[in-house]
């Protein structure tokens, strides 16, 4: 588990991340938990698809009913438009065929269920 803060200046990226656990042979799946505000779920999404990632990953975006233009909580936590949202960010990891799951509760459940059918 490698948490990398939520604050627009962080030391690695969910890219720089699945590069390394994609190269790493006991990293059986990945999990995002990412909230609104900024692009790195984005970019994670597009590296994913692009590299048509090997291995299972999963994400939960928490703000799915966070107001667009309030800050919430700390600096990062801003969204502008549409870019920044949670259901943009859940749209586009779907899209690179990450599976999403809905309640933080239900993560290791999901991510056990899919690793035991797959081994």
């Amino acid at each position: 588990a490698v948490g990398i803060g939520g604050d627009p200046i962080i030391g690695l990226k969910f890219v720089d991340l699945l590069q390394m656990f994609k190269e790493d042979s006991q990293t059986e799946a990945v999990v995002l938990i990412g909230e609104i505000g900024g692009t790195a779920e984005e970019e994670a999404a597009d590296y994913i698809k692009k590299t048509n990632y090997p291995k299972p990953v999963f994400a939960y975006i928490a703000g799915l009913t966070a107001p667009s233009g309030k800050r919430l909580g700390h600096a990062g936590a801003i969204i502008e438009g549409k870019q920044g949202t949670a259901a943009e960010k859940l749209e586009k990891l779907a899209g690179a065929s990450v599976r999403i799951i809905d309640n933080p509760a239900r993560i290791g459940q999901t991510v056990s269920q899919v690793i035991k059918t797959s081994t």
